[in-house]
């Protein structure tokens, strides 16, 4: 079969397998639960990282393959889904797909330019990243959900909802790809305190917003 085995690609084909699963929620109208898949995505790639620089003896195409899956991954998970949710929240007016095609496109982008740089420097140095040139896209995973819990706690109406979360998608997009953004890569400490934040989220939505969605069924 194509491709490497280990245990160092388990957690991206769980990121993936979320993803996945977000979207169907979200053709089956169901926004609030594909938003808590997309802190489950972001969750397994917050680690996927540590996970795969456990493994000393990857080889070279190993580690250009992770690379490359990871990105696949991410696309899938915070490129495509995040659109996927606007649309099971309301945006389904053909005038919203331009901007779908936008995010998706900057989120494209940015990944790429990423892998490029992203070997280049691997090759000249061992020493770890320490900033980011534009939003990183994972930031997807945290962002949105966080904006669905609170529309969905504030009460908002679907009209404005949707132009919310058109501007979220807009402001998002742009942030992808300005290069003079130089965003500071998250240590340890970081991870765990966005790993934190994803679980109060996460937390919210299904102890408090999905039973009432189920309870006007």
């Amino acid at each position: 079969m194509l491709g490497f085995y280990n245990y160092t690609v388990i957690l991206t084909y769980l990121s993936l397998c979320s993803g996945v699963t977000g979207i169907w929620f979200c053709m089956t109208g169901h926004p609030v639960i594909a938003s808590i898949c997309l802190l489950f995505s972001g969750l397994c790639d917050a680690f996927d990282g540590r996970v795969a620089r456990m493994r000393k003896q990857s080889t070279e195409q190993e580690k250009r393959f992770g690379i490359q899956l990871d990105s696949l991954c991410d696309l899938v998970c915070f490129g495509v889904l995040p659109c996927f949710i606007g649309y099971a929240a309301g945006m389904k007016s053909p005038f919203y797909i331009p901007v779908f095609c936008l995010f998706t496109l900057a989120a494209l982008i940015r990944l790429a330019y990423f892998n490029v740089t992203e070997e280049e420097r691997q090759q000249q140095t061992t020493e770890k990243r320490k900033n980011y040139l534009g939003l990183p896209v994972t930031s997807s995973s945290l962002i949105f959900p966080a904006f669905i819990m609170l529309i969905f706690i504030e009460k908002i109406k679907t009209c404005y909802m949707q132009y919310i979360y058109l501007a979220v998608l807009l402001i998002t997009a742009t942030l992808f790809v300005v290069k003079s953004l130089k965003v500071k890569k998250p240590g340890l400490k970081g991870i765990l305190m966005m790993v934190g934040l994803g679980t109060v989220i996460a937390v919210v939505l299904i102890v408090f917003i999905i039973p009432k969605l189920l309870g006007r069924a």
